[in-house]
């Protein structure tokens, strides 16, 4: 078993780290389906309103991060590290992810037919993104975990989400009013986007990364820390720990669902009942993976999880790098230009005459693929931390 004691000492947490490369794996299984136009609803995000099972995959990321915040950060003081010390890696850090995240979605940044010339990724470059929102995240929880008592944290949470609801219900915007949460141009959120981003967004009038939505996504992060703090505290056993998790996992999944009567549960603009129905869900599967993993040392089919988890940003952002490489590489076929991915896709995996069977096989395969890579960086001990 894992002891607090010897996570303090410098050992990894393994659940953590499978929890985290369980949830790398589900981003890249949603993120490369076969086809767009044929996926099973679950691996589908929420139109609007709602949520589905991918739904709950950044959310499960950014409680992680706020976890590890705990974690690293308790090791490192053990060892000696001064809080100065710590920001100033922190910031630095938080600036590579960011940097990672606006070289994804620049991605390519040039182009090379007819002639050699920049790329409108790069010069209408989407600023938002996922990396970009775990930097931010990282980076203020950091801060706050570094300079602030626990209960100041927990005032903060609830300021946030009580201010966010607020101010989403209650400022008007113009042409449409105030509390217009019920379509994706009219809310507060996307109207703050549209002032300050402009063209620089994943839609054109609105952003599910954006400015405002942040707000309740660092909500979901300090929920993370404090799950931390609860880990790394005293307890009588095991049990009353695992316990505890539990507890506090399913009192924010009914705070959240019967907060989402008035606010409803929406990813794209992180609604604060989103952040605590996510937030208590992402409590209780780690509840889960702790006893089963560290606790009960059953650790037998966690391999393919850790590998991924130990190099998660690294993983992620080569996923996202190879996915639009498929589509860029393209053949000349019968004098039509056909992208790898189509070809792929067509000739190989559709073969089994079913579409939707055919866009999840390929994405498996993807899965598959940089498990290996991951496997064997970390066979190799090899661990590139950004």
């Amino acid at each position: 078993m894992t002891s607090i004691s010897g996570i303090s000492s410098g050992k990894r947490l393994i659940s953590l780290d499978f929890f985290r490369g369980a949830t790398v794996a589900a981003m890249i299984l949603v993120n490369n389906p076969g086809s767009w136009s044929h996926i099973y609803g679950p691996l589908k995000h929420a139109e609007w309103h709602g949520w589905t099972p991918t739904d709950l995959i950044f959310p499960f990321f950014l409680f992680i991060v706020g976890v590890s915040i705990v974690l690293a950060f308790t090791k490192a003081k053990a060892k000696g590290a001064s809080d100065k010390d710590l920001l100033n890696k922190t910031l630095i850090r938080a600036l590579k992810i960011f940097g990672l995240g606006l070289a994804l979605a620049a991605f390519p940044y040039l182009i090379f037919s007819p002639e050699l010339g920049i790329h409108s990724n790069l010069l209408d470059i989407r600023i938002p993104g996922v990396l970009q929102r775990i930097a931010i995240c990282y980076a203020i929880g950091a801060v706050l975990f570094l300079y602030t008592r626990p209960k100041t944290q927990m005032i903060t949470l609830g300021s946030l989400l009580i201010g966010y609801w607020v101010i989403m219900e209650l400022i008007p915007v113009p042409g449409h009013g105030a509390g217009a949460i019920d379509n994706p141009d009219s809310n507060l959120a996307a109207f703050i986007d549209q002032m300050i981003l402009g063209s620089h967004m994943w839609k054109e009038t609105w952003d599910p990364e954006g400015l405002l939505s942040t707000i309740p996504a660092i909500g979901t992060t300090l929920l993370g820390i404090w799950t931390g703090r609860m880990l790394v505290a005293d307890h009588s056993s095991e049990e009353s720990r695992t316990l505890e998790f539990f507890k506090w996992g399913f009192i924010l999944i009914i705070i959240g669902y019967c907060w989402s009567w008035v606010f409803p549960i929406n990813k794209n603009i992180w609604t604060s009942s989103y952040t605590l129905l996510t937030g208590g869900q992402a409590m209780c599967i780690f509840a889960l993976c702790y006893w089963f993993i560290d606790v009960k040392e059953g650790t037998k089919f966690t391999d393919w999880g850790v590998a991924f988890g130990i190099n998660a940003i690294t993983v992620f952002f080569l996923s996202g790098i190879i996915g639009r490489l498929v589509i860029l590489i393209r053949f000349n076929i019968d004098g039509e230009s056909v992208a790898l991915k189509t070809w792929l896709f067509n000739n190989v995996f559709n073969l089994i005459n079913s579409p939707i069977n055919a866009s999840i096989l390929y994405a498996i395969v993807w899965i598959i693929l940089f498990w290996g890579l991951a496997h064997w960086m970390k066979k190799r001990n090899l661990i590139i931390k950004v």
